[in-house]
């Protein structure tokens, strides 16, 4: 069970996906956590190396931007994926990675926001238009539609 949690710089990504690894920690539900900036290279490579080799009865939360249609694509081929992506208007992607004490170029917001290949995705989340709380509640409602949460409970 995987959920890729995608979408540009500063749109919320990272919070959303520790709030939700949090709220099923609690709730008993097996979850592993796999975060883009863990890496400095061969990112979505090494992102998909470790989904793949890890424990089948656990939710694999995956966080990052996923920008290029070639590395969702290729998170596609494994079994059970899920795609939540995460967006927010430019200015406050801007503004928020501004607010960040690890925060990126400008440059990089802009362009990835620019070239951001939408997902196919199974949940939108817009993030100027919700709260965090309102977002987590919201995929955690999926998980569990999807019958994720007993699987990973058990």
């Amino acid at each position: 069970m995987i959920l890729v949690v995608c979408g540009p710089p500063g749109a919320g990504k990272t919070t959303i996906t520790n709030r939700v690894r949090d709220r099923l920690a609690r709730q008993g539900v097996r979850v592993e956590s796999h975060h883009s900036d863990e890496f400095s290279s061969r990112t979505y490579e090494r992102l998909y190396e470790r989904v793949s080799e890890g424990p089948e009865n656990a939710v694999h939360l995956v966080d990052g931007t996923f920008y290029r249609r070639e590395w969702q694509t290729q998170f596609r081929t494994l079994e059970d994926v899920r795609f939540v992506h995460v967006t927010a208007s430019l200015g406050t992607c801007l503004e928020r990675n501004r607010s960040r004490p690890d925060s990126i170029d400008e440059q990089g917001v802009h362009v990835v926001y620019r070239e951001f290949d939408d997902p196919d995705a199974d949940v939108v989340i817009d993030t100027d238009d919700c709260t965090v709380t309102e977002a987590v509640d919201r995929v955690v409602a999926a998980l569990a539609a999807w019958g994720w949460l007993d699987a990973a409970a058990e």
